[in-house]
């Protein structure tokens, strides 16, 4: 038997090229947003959310999500592969071409918009096809390049997801859902900044202007310290609008004080090691704010 029509062999070709649509998906990116859109659920009523809505609108939105993070992969391939973070990608690998790539977006993308709309609402769908055109349109194409501000700036269709899943309930974005949004972009900078420091060659090389080449490591070590001084005043937000109880207070607090320590540290002394740390510890912290969140609503119920 011709080794390319084996069974296993062609299992195995299947599974490659499986993995590589997945990598363009940008997977923990899109697990964390869909994470807080699933938060954004749950908050959003007291009663459980109907199987139909939560399984259909997570899946929509990480679709969606996913369709984006191609195309932004298409988009910056070549860059991508001068850049030792994303090198790998298969599309800066040349391990998929731009049809397969766009394909693959528009059938993701498409198959994203039906479920939200057979499974939510109107207003949902519509509010996740406006982040995408910000991440597509707005973030990638226009801001990235040409500002040290784009992850400022662009951050905000990235904090999108809370928005997205309560809509998805109750057919509108009331100010706690605000709140929610507000969170995830004022923590975008300082989690990207810690990025872009230890990565700052990576990004010389691949010629975006983020704030570590622009203005200097120093200022943007300033910078993540006083966005993390900003991000635990927000964090209380939930708290003083009578949102979230005693638990999450003392979660946020416990959580934002150590996001301080971190930020201080790095500010007083520079090291590649501690802008890794700040950048793993960044991602821990918004995943256990908002469980934080999730525990403290339950609490409150029973």
């Amino acid at each position: 038997m011709n080794r390319a029509a084996h069974p296993s062999f062609l299992m195995k070709r299947m599974l490659r090229i499986a993995g590589q649509y997945y990598a363009l998906t940008k997977p923990r990116v899109a697990q964390l947003a869909v994470f807080c859109a699933v938060i954004g659920m749950l908050l959003a009523t007291p009663n459980a959310v109907p199987w139909r809505i939560l399984f259909g609108g997570a899946l929509g939105i990480w679709l969606l999500a996913s369709a984006a993070f191609a195309i932004n992969c298409w988009v910056e391939r070549h860059i991508d592969a001068r850049m030792r973070r994303t090198a790998w990608r298969p599309s800066a690998r040349g391990e998929l071409d731009s049809a397969q790539i766009m394909v693959f977006s528009a059938l993701t993308g498409a198959l994203g918009a039906w479920l939200l709309y057979a499974s939510t609402n109107a207003l949902t769908l519509g509010l996740t096809l406006a982040t995408f055109f910000g991440y597509v349109v707005i973030y990638t194409l226009i801001l990235k390049p040409a500002t040290p501000q784009n992850i400022v700036i662009g951050g905000a269709a990235g904090a999108m997801p809370p928005a997205l899943g309560w809509a998805a309930v109750t057919g509108n974005v009331p100010a706690q859902a605000w709140v929610l949004v507000l969170i995830i972009f004022v923590w975008t900078p300082p989690h990207f900044w810690a990025l872009a420091l230890y990565r700052r060659n990576d990004y010389a090389r691949a010629g975006w202007p983020m704030l570590p080449l622009t203005h200097g490591e120093k200022f943007t070590r300033l910078h993540i310290l006083l966005y993390s001084w900003i991000l635990l005043g927000v964090t209380l937000l939930p708290y003083i609008s009578r949102m979230s109880g005693g638990v999450y207070l003392t979660a946020a607090s416990a959580l934002g004080v150590l996001f301080i320590v971190y930020a201080w540290q790095l500010w007083r002394q520079y090291s590649d090691a501690r802008a890794y740390k700040l950048f793993r510890y960044s991602i821990v912290y918004l995943a256990l704010l908002f469980a934080a969140l999730l525990v403290d609503h339950y609490v409150q119920l029973f």
